[in-house]
């Protein structure tokens, strides 16, 4: 009413987009728009327009600028998690540079199954297998189990980097990288069979010894998942071999679908 008010007022064309309710209480949209019929001597005598329903037009187009925003959000998100893993990665450490691009790898690997999911629940299994593609001409084998269960999109983003990240260490130093070790992956419900653990145990490989200090590498593993997820996460240095496991509630885990009586 303001802006038609306005345009009355100082004899402007008018448009405007706005809902109105039809008779059977149901509201569409509307772009409206109005001119005035001038007389020869400039006065406005009447205003001709036009109401023309928009509402097919418009949720498309809303759709798309939802779309965008949350594109806009994403990739906001991911620029920081760059920037956090550049700031984390000691540029001193040998190897700085491959060390920073496997990272970086393991988030575009996320990005791709979670845009290829449409941003939904992402199957463990699935989660696995594309992000520990890269070990599969290891010298050492690894065994995957577990019965089928889905993360929910932040769960799956933060476990496919622990995930990457501690295949990226057996490959160098563990049981990956020499003839005869393997890495036993395995997902279950918890005791209480409602929330989720996860577990990566290595064997067979170098006699290992826990390190001095800890770096970038042991925050992804577990520091990111307690801090994201309110996962309780275990990592021990056996001589054996590394082993680590997760345990979180079922807020890391997808929702099952309403079902409707």
């Amino acid at each position: 009413m303001e802006t038609w008010q306005a345009a009355l007022a100082k004899g402007h064309d008018w448009d405007d987009t706005f809902p109105l309710r039809g008779a059977d209480g149901e509201y569409r949209w509307f772009l409206s728009r109005a001119k005035p019929i001038r007389n020869q001597a400039g006065e406005i005598v009447a205003w001709f327009g036009t109401n023309t329903d928009i509402t097919e037009q418009r949720e498309p187009s809303e759709q798309i600028r939802l779309l965008l925003m949350e594109v806009n959000h994403r990739s906001k998100n991911m620029l920081t998690t760059i920037q956090a893993l550049a700031r984390r990665s000691s540029p001193d450490e040998e190897g700085f540079l491959a060390r920073f691009e496997d990272r970086v790898q393991s988030l575009a690997i996320n990005q791709d199954i979670l845009v290829g999911r449409e941003w939904r629940p992402v199957p463990i299994d699935e989660l696995v297998r594309l992000q520990l593609a890269f070990i599969r001409d290891a010298l050492g084998e690894f065994r995957v189990a577990g019965p089928p269960m889905s993360l929910a999109p932040r769960a799956a983003e933060v476990i496919g980097m622990a995930l990457h990240e501690l295949a990226t260490n057996s490959l160098k130093y563990g049981s990956l990288s020499v003839a005869g070790g393997s890495v036993d992956i395995g997902w279950s419900p918890d005791e209480e069979g409602s929330g989720l653990k996860l577990w990566w145990r290595e064997s067979g490989g170098p006699a290992v010894t826990e390190p001095t200090r800890t770096g970038f590498g042991t925050t992804l593993i577990r520091d990111v998942p307690q801090h994201n997820l309110g996962a309780k996460v275990e990592l021990t240095f056996r001589p054996e071999g590394v082993c680590w496991e997760l345990r979180c509630d079922d807020s890391a885990l997808a929702k099952p679908s309403p079902v409707n009586a």
